[in-house]
């Protein structure tokens, strides 16, 4: 059975593995969100559809209302921090 310092070093490896960028700022002292909080991608799809949608609504096209839209309901699931989890799906195993 592993130690709590065995344990905490893997734990500590493993973070490092993921999210290289946020092990350093946490052994440097300075704060950065991990990489599931980091939304700027989104925040610039979702402004990108926002204005397209706002030129198709002044413009009075259909097509680009739509391409809009469908842009702005992708940059909003770009929000959801859990997104690479599978969301429950698969086959619960019983034995």
């Amino acid at each position: 059975m592993p130690t709590y310092d065995e344990r905490l070093r893997d734990l500590e490896e493993r973070l490092r593995h993921d999210d290289p960028g946020f092990a350093e700022a946490m052994s440097a002292g300075t704060p950065r969100p991990p990489r599931e909080y980091r939304r700027r991608n989104a925040w610039l799809w979702l402004a990108v559809g926002l204005a397209a949608l706002g030129m198709g609504i002044a413009v009075g096209h259909g097509l680009l209302i739509a391409t809009s839209l469908v842009v702005t309901g992708a940059a909003a699931h770009l929000f959801d921090p859990q997104r690479g989890r599978l969301h429950g799906r698969g086959i619960p195993t019983t034995r």
